[in-house]
């Protein structure tokens, strides 16, 4: 599935789902999935609550995350193929270690 798809498919699950939904609410539901995210990176580092799959949450967290993404796109009048994009196009031009190394002689 592509971004475009999946936001078309979100936009009108979500408008079908939530008619009255404000532009911001789902950010808060992104909010909650990164903290089960978090959650269960945590659990899995720390070696506890072995009963849970924390893989699973994992996936279902990101999974949930980037559904959020494409309702906040959608109500926001953004398209998240492109905001994906230009972030990319920025983000990959970076160079951490350069960076590491230049502060390292501080």
């Amino acid at each position: 599935m592509d971004f475009k798809q999946l936001q078309t498919e979100v936009s009108e699950w979500s408008g079908k789902n939530f008619p009255d939904g404000e532009a911001w609410e789902p950010v808060m539901g992104l909010a909650e999935e990164v903290g089960e995210l978090s959650h269960a990176f945590l659990k899995q580092h720390q070696g506890i609550r072995l009963d849970e799959d924390h893989m699973a949450d994992m996936k279902d967290a990101v999974g949930d995350v980037v559904i959020y993404l494409a309702d906040v796109c959608h109500r926001n009048g953004m398209d998240l193929a492109e905001c994906v994009t230009l972030a990319w196009e920025e983000v990959k031009q970076r160079d951490w270690n350069k960076h590491r190394e230049e502060h390292s002689a501080d």
